[in-house]
């Protein structure tokens, strides 16, 4: 994409008049006509009257050098913005007005690099508003100023390229790589800025999520375009951290592009180079999905580790960990992992004790009669405390209570093995141990 040179016009010229930085007095040669008619616009500027500033603006920066004074050049694009609002039905006119705009924001950058980023996130904005008519060029612009002001663009600048270039890419005027190289770019400035608040951090926060969805629901990253286009980079370094990234990152907003050998790739250089909770976790997820169970647990189990996840995604975690083991017959496993997931969050309480009723249900125990029958009664514990602790279970708990309680032994069966309704019992079986109470079908 070539890089758009906003230059004055001849029609901006025009419209603007002439300005040279000369090297005689901040107000230049003819430095009387410059301070008059400074003094004449700014009186009028200051009362709102655009229309009796505006002469007397285009006389002063007629006579004085860009350099006098930098409120001529910023005071400048509301006249001009102005201007542009009154002429929106004359296009011929308004695109002249525009030109010379943005040869005023293109000024205030050259000759006062002081206010550089700020003319220049202006000048994105006012391209947004005066250019949609003209998406290639607007998308050209709002790069050139992104490639300048990086980490300190405003974080809506970023939303109106990605919107702007998707809607190039939806018209077949813009090829995929060039719209994921955008998100790519804008994915990383977004994350560099630093808010100044609370507030701003929400805002930013929103804007990364607005930012992403317009990505996601463009399906311009389909997985095979991301496959066809990381792999080759992927190849070719695959010990650049931040390349890896990308590739997790798109590749898990992307749906069912999690399970392919680039992806696994991927999240392994950024385990490995950067390990953390979540890399993880993925390499978990992938692991799990292609049923190699002793990695799996071994990858969730490092996540659970991690000091950087907190309590409550460490219960999440030990959740999957307890329903994925519990699926693969590690019973014992899943247990230990469903208990822990109580104590770290008891909001989880519910589903953990309901995931631990139905692993002892479910387990078979050798012994007597009454050894084999003894986990239903745990099973049934565990399901009242699911209810209770969530009553939204309760309809389901209940249906596991009443096809648990059928497997109870008979009260004749249980006395000749010397036990009693209402006596405690302890069942350990398949590494598992729990104490309840005996309970017989009357």
């Amino acid at each position: 994409m070539k890089r758009i040179v906003l230059l004055i016009s001849v029609a901006a010229i025009a419209l603007l008049g002439s300005s040279k930085v000369s090297a005689q007095g901040k107000y230049g040669p003819d430095s009387t006509e410059c301070i008059k008619y400074l003094s004449y616009y700014t009186e009028y500027y200051k009362q709102k009257n655009y229309d009796a500033a505006l002469p007397n603006w285009r006389q002063a920066y007629k006579y004085c050098p860009p350099t006098s004074r930098y409120s001529m050049l910023s005071d400048g694009t509301t006249l001009i913005r102005n201007l542009i609002q009154k002429n929106q039905n004359n296009p011929v006119y308004k695109e002249k007005l525009v030109d010379s705009l943005m040869t005023l924001y293109n000024q205030r950058v050259e000759f006062w690099p002081k206010y550089a980023t700020s003319s220049l996130n202006n000048m994105a904005l006012d391209m947004y508003n005066y250019m949609k008519d003209e998406p290639a060029k607007l998308l050209e612009g709002l790069t050139g100023v992104i490639e300048q002001t990086k980490s300190k663009t405003r974080p809506n600048i970023f939303l109106f390229q990605i919107s702007t270039a998707v809607d190039l890419y939806k018209n077949g005027l813009l090829d995929p790589e060039t719209v994921i190289s955008i998100y790519e770019t804008g994915v990383q400035y977004l994350g560099e800025i630093t808010p100044k608040n609370d507030v701003e951090a929400r805002s930013i926060e929103k804007t990364i999520t607005d930012f992403e969805s317009v990505f996601i629901t463009s399906q311009v990253a389909s997985c095979d375009n991301l496959i066809t286009l990381f792999t080759p980079r992927y190849e070719a370094d695959p010990q650049n951290l931040e390349l890896s990234k990308n590739i997790v990152r798109m590749m898990s907003l992307t749906e069912g592009c999690m399970d392919n050998d680039l992806f696994l790739n991927a999240v392994q250089t950024v385990y490995t180079l950067e390990p953390s909770h979540t890399s993880a976790y993925y390499l978990y997820r992938l692991y799990s999905s292609r049923n190699d169970v002793d990695n799996a647990i071994k990858f969730i189990e490092e996540a659970v580790a991690s000091e950087e996840s907190d309590a409550a995604a460490d219960a999440n975690y030990l959740f999957e960990l307890a329903a994925f083991s519990f699926k693969n017959g590690k019973n014992a496993k899943a247990y230990e992992a469903a208990q822990k997931v109580v104590e770290l969050d008891p909001a989880m309480a519910g589903k953990a004790y309901m995931l631990i009723g139905t692993i002892w249900g479910s387990t078979v125990c050798g012994g007597n009669e009454i050894e084999r029958r003894a986990p239903y009664w745990v099973a049934v514990d565990y399901m009242q405390k699911a209810k209770n602790a969530d009553p939204a279970l309760a309809d389901d708990a209940n249906n596991y209570i009443r096809q648990y309680s059928a497997y109870y032994p008979q009260t004749a069966e249980a006395f000749m093995y010397d036990v009693t309704d209402g006596q405690s019992y302890t069942v350990s079986c398949g590494g598992m141990r729990a104490v309840t109470t005996v309970r017989t079908q009357k």
